[in-house]
């Protein structure tokens, strides 16, 4: 069985994991620098290398792109499930904040809410809702 974790590139690790953390709750694990490997460029010593933060308790890593731009999220979304209406809205709005609302969060017509957004950092996500369990 393997384990899948959101691995992000950014111009700015510690910024955008801050975000992260701030909009949803969270921590950061573990961190390393650039300085920390051998040989590394003065200019480069305290950009991340590695970053491991849990963000609504969900584990994620990032780390500064050192070699090609980060891009957008284009064919994929990650999605945020939340037992509670009122976390989801929350989150909804922390992680619009900056970015743009792709379909408002909303009660769809399975019985859930519902809602995409691309955040600041250009992340595609969808904020949803536990299914009721129908009687």
């Amino acid at each position: 069985m393997a384990k899948l974790t959101p691995y992000f590139y950014s111009e700015d690790a510690k910024a955008q994991a801050g975000f992260y953390m701030q909009a949803l709750g969270g921590e950061i694990i573990d961190q390393m620098t650039y300085g920390q490997a051998p040989g590394t460029d003065e200019s480069m010593k305290d950009r991340i290398i590695h970053m491991v933060f849990k963000a609504a308790g969900v584990t994620f890593y990032i780390a500064d792109t050192m070699h090609e731009p980060p891009g957008r999220s284009t064919s994929y979304d990650l999605n945020l499930e939340f037992k509670a209406d009122e976390e989801a809205q929350q989150a909804f709005a922390n992680l619009s904040e900056g970015g743009r609302v792709i379909m408002p969060l909303e009660k769809q017509f399975w019985g859930t809410l519902f809602g995409r957004l691309e955040d600041q950092f250009g992340i595609k996500w969808q904020i949803s809702t536990e299914p009721k369990a129908q009687v």
